[in-house]
């Protein structure tokens, strides 16, 4: 339950978001605490509130910004003064891992 109000906490601080986005994003958080294996969109249908096709359409669509929500949450709990961010290259086509390094 912390958990979800703290992603709330952060989802509205982040951007103007319409309700559709809020409740179909907060639905996804609560999946990804109980889905132990892999998570895609035909897993999220299955376990979660709305259609496969609803969560593809969100997340294809929709422009957030993941950074500024990820920041939010992170200020909230780190408190010193020196941050690091680690991005996973895998979820890059290939191409787009050349360039990263």
């Amino acid at each position: 339950m912390q958990y979800q109000s703290e992603c709330l906490s952060a989802l509205k601080s982040v951007a103007n978001i319409q309700k559709p986005f809020e409740k179909t994003f907060m639905d996804t958080m609560k999946l990804f605490m109980a889905i132990p294996d892999r998570i895609n969109f035909l897993q999220l249908g299955r376990y979660g509130c709305f259609s496969e096709q609803t969560y593809r359409n969100l997340f294809e669509h929709e422009t957030f910004d993941w950074f500024a929500f990820n920041g939010s949450i992170i200020s909230k709990h780190l408190t010193g003064k020196r941050k690091a961010i680690a991005i996973d290259p895998s979820i890059f086509p290939n191409q787009a891992r050349r360039h990263l390094g």
